[in-house]
């Protein structure tokens, strides 16, 4: 299972559509304090619709907190500072990717630790970054279709009517 963490974020709409990205793909979700917002926001919930109570979630209180509890982790940095693009990245059906907060991204110290598994979206210009919800599902469906989308449902079907072939 591929796992989402944020470090720090700070807007909970955000956060509920991440949420709703995890649910709908089984993806864990995992959260480094300190939160811009409280978990029991209702912006947070309405991002994340009547999918929040079957995410799962972990809570940590730090980034220190989040390795010692995850030690040997494969982790992968988003980031728009990052040399290899995210479709580089060989991604592992157990990895850590890991976004930093809206305002600020993961702090320095963090990616030149690891400026090997930092990774980033392509953008043109002086755009300074994509929304954080847009960048998770970007990134988070790449690393699915590495792994052939394993376990998720290939077919979609129509309410009403069927396909035809």
């Amino acid at each position: 299972m591929i796992n989402i963490v944020l470090h720090e974020p700070e807007i909970p709409q955000n956060t509920g559509n991440i949420g709703r990205t995890c649910v709908a793909t089984g993806m864990r979700l995992h959260l480094i304090k300190p939160l811009g917002f409280s978990l029991d926001e209702k912006q947070l919930k309405r991002a994340g619709l009547d999918y929040w109570p079957d995410l799962d979630v972990t809570v940590y209180e730090s980034y220190e907190d989040f390795l010692s509890k995850n030690e040997g982790a494969k982790i992968y940095y988003a980031t728009t500072k990052g040399h290899k693009v995210y479709t580089q990245a060989q991604y592992e059906p157990d990895c850590y990717i890991m976004f930093g907060k809206e305002s600020a991204g993961i702090p320095e110290e963090i990616l030149r630790e690891h400026e090997d598994t930092c990774v980033r979206i392509p953008m043109i210009g002086e755009t300074r970054s994509l929304n954080l919800s847009n960048a998770v599902a970007i990134v988070a469906y790449e690393a699915l279709r590495q792994l052939d989308f394993e376990g998720m449902k290939m077919k979609g079907e129509l309410h009403r009517l069927t396909w035809s072939n």
